[in-house]
């Protein structure tokens, strides 16, 4: 394979290569995931303490410290505030772990793209897998604490997929733009870590949206993730049916910037070789 030919970037081409590669981007994604706790005494049992340890902190500084409340009821307790924190912090986190990565992707597998052929774009395909795997199990850490502290979460969880699905689509377009980028301006890097902290304080992780003026109402409403936010809440906690509407929207849109991530990812690997 000639890295210095040009790419297929059709939308045909994309879903191709996803499913042609099905089999490596799951080994991979198995071995990214153990490779992160390879070494470490209680190995994969981290991907369950930290989530915990997240709650936990966050639970005592918004609700302690500051003594914030959401204000769904008068007697909401810190335990219930925790539980809504939690659930933004979740989709928060997916987001953030996916733009972290995705910048060094390309940069910390030169070894693909000079000695061998390799299908250099599932690798933002397995940094979403390794996401999904994490955020699975900081779901099932939520639905214990709801279990814990409010009763049997609602029925509606099964639906949880359906909140994330277009989010998984958008967050994988951005990894082949940023992916790309990376190669090639490698501040991007530093960039991402602002701009995740950002999204962090402009969601409706801490706060409902009504709580703020209307006329910054729109700051967090631009965030794509407040949309997510609030259906993962839908359905996670208050154990009604999200905006189907919303997320078809949502899906389509996100699937139109995947492919233009895609199609940059492809236009610019070309130089990939000569860069690194």
């Amino acid at each position: 394979m000639n890295p210095h030919s040009n790419q297929p970037v059709s939308f045909r081409s994309l879903l191709k290569s996803l499913w042609q590669h099905r089999d490596l981007i799951i080994t991979m994604t198995k071995r990214d995931v153990a490779g992160r706790y390879r070494g470490s005494v209680l190995g994969l049992f981290w991907s369950f303490l930290n989530p915990v340890f997240m709650l936990l902190v966050y639970t005592f500084v918004f609700s302690v410290v500051f003594n914030a409340r959401w204000g769904v009821t008068e007697e909401e307790t810190s335990t219930q505030f925790a539980v809504v924190l939690f659930a933004g912090l979740v989709v928060h986190s997916f987001f953030a772990e996916v733009l972290s990565k995705a910048p060094g992707l390309i940069l910390g597998s030169s070894n693909y793209v000079k000695k061998v052929v390799f299908p250099l774009e599932i690798l933002p395909a397995i940094a979403l897998g390794g996401a999904i795997f994490h955020t699975a199990i900081s779901l099932l850490v939520l639905q214990v604490a709801y279990l814990f502290f409010t009763g049997i979460p609602p029925w509606t969880i099964v639906l949880t997929p359906f909140v994330f699905f277009p989010l998984a689509i958008l967050s994988l377009g951005l990894a082949w733009m940023l992916a790309a980028l990376g190669v090639f301006l490698r501040d991007i890097g530093q960039f991402i870590g602002v701009i995740i902290t950002v999204l962090l304080f402009l969601s409706p992780i801490f706060f409902p949206i009504d709580r703020l003026p209307e006329e910054y109402q729109i700051l967090i409403l631009l965030n794509p993730l407040t949309f997510i936010i609030e259906q993962a809440r839908e359905v996670l906690i208050w154990g009604r049916l999200p905006d189907w509407t919303g997320l078809a929207i949502y899906t389509f849109f996100s699937t139109v910037f995947a492919w233009a991530g895609y199609a940059w990812f492809q236009k610019t690997r070309k130089g990939f070789a000569d860069v690194l």
